[in-house]
Formats: structure tokens, sequence, C-alpha cells
């Protein structure tokens, strides 16, 4: 008897794996676009929290004082206001600078006003969503929080005007299509 061989096949036909390529594009692309939302929400949770310990701090230190008076960048780093991943180095040794770094890759500015009786915190470069999230966020419902202003470019709203809290349309007309905006918060 003679046994004849059939052609049965395995293995996968290239339209099969084509689909599975398909398939495998389209989960992708989901994915890139649930990261974003992600990384997005997480820079707006960091900076909430950078923002809130950087307050805090600067409220506890200087809470014996009459003033702000001397409150800088280099305060902040040399008393250990800051958290460590807003502080960046560049260069070594004796020529290392170090400068505050936001979540969104701009610069942290801290200052105090003219009488030195109150004290600015400036983030650059903050993209337009988390603006208008950051602006519009529960800092107080009175003056008596300490919060005195938050500023957006060139629009200050604070409780003596009785723009405090920034409604969202405020805040979205404020705040630019871009990452350029400068928010700063001015408190006491």
């Amino acid at each position: 008897m003679k046994k004849i061989c059939g052609s049965n096949q395995s293995g996968r036909s290239m339209i099969e794996m084509l689909g599975v390529l398909a398939i495998i594009g389209v989960l992708s692309v989901g994915g890139i676009s649930g990261y974003s939302k992600a990384m997005a929400k997480y820079k707006t949770n960091k900076t909430l929290d950078q923002l809130s310990l950087l307050i805090t701090n600067i409220r506890t230190l200087y809470a014996n004082q009459v003033s702000y008076d001397g409150l800088d960048n280099a305060a902040a780093v040399d008393f250990e206001l800051v958290s460590q991943d807003m502080i960046k180095t560049t260069g070594t040794g004796q020529g290392a600078k170090q400068s505050l770094v936001n979540p969104y890759g701009g610069s942290v500015t801290l200052g105090t006003s003219t009488d030195k009786m109150e004290f600015t915190i400036a983030y650059e470069n903050v993209d337009r969503q988390a603006c208008i999230t950051l602006i519009t966020s529960d800092w107080g419902g009175s003056a008596s929080s300490g919060l005195v202003s938050i500023a957006v470019g060139t629009t200050t709203y604070s409780w003596e005007n009785n723009t405090l809290p920034v409604s969202l349309s405020n805040a979205s007309t404020a705040c630019a299509d871009d990452s350029s905006n400068t928010i700063t918060w001015t408190s006491r």
C-alpha cells in the first residue's frame, strides 16, 4: 500500500499575519494616546504638589521673619525648600550652576514683592490645558488662605479685584494655545 502525503501546511498565512499587525497597530495608537493623556495629568499633579510643598516650606522658613527678604532660587536650594527633582545642575565643579525647573521643562523663579511682604513663584513654559487647570485649582476661598494673586502673562487675578477664584472662561482666555504660558503665584 502506497501512502499518499497530504499537503497540510502548518503556520500562518500572509493575510493572517497582516491582520495581526493591523490589530497591533490600532492598539499601539490607542496606547500612545492614553500614555500622552496620563503624562499630561502626571505633570499637572506634579506641579500642584511642587507648589504646595514650596509654599508650605517658604511659609515655615519665614514664619518668624518680618519679611521674605532674601528669598530667591539660590536660597530655596540652600535651605532645601524645593524637591530634588526640581533642581537642574549644569556644569561641574566650582563652575556648576543650579537652576529650578518645572515638570514642563520651563524654569521656576522665586522672588519677593517690592516691599518684601509677599513672595512669588513663577512657572514658565506651561501648556494651555495645564495652565487652565492650575489657575482654576482651589487655592483657598479667600485672601486669608495666603494667596494674593495669580498672573498669567499680563493678566492678573486677585482677591482685591474680585477675580479669584479664576473662572474657566477667564482661564481659557488668559492661557495661550501653545506652551508659552508663564504663571506667577503671589502669596503672603
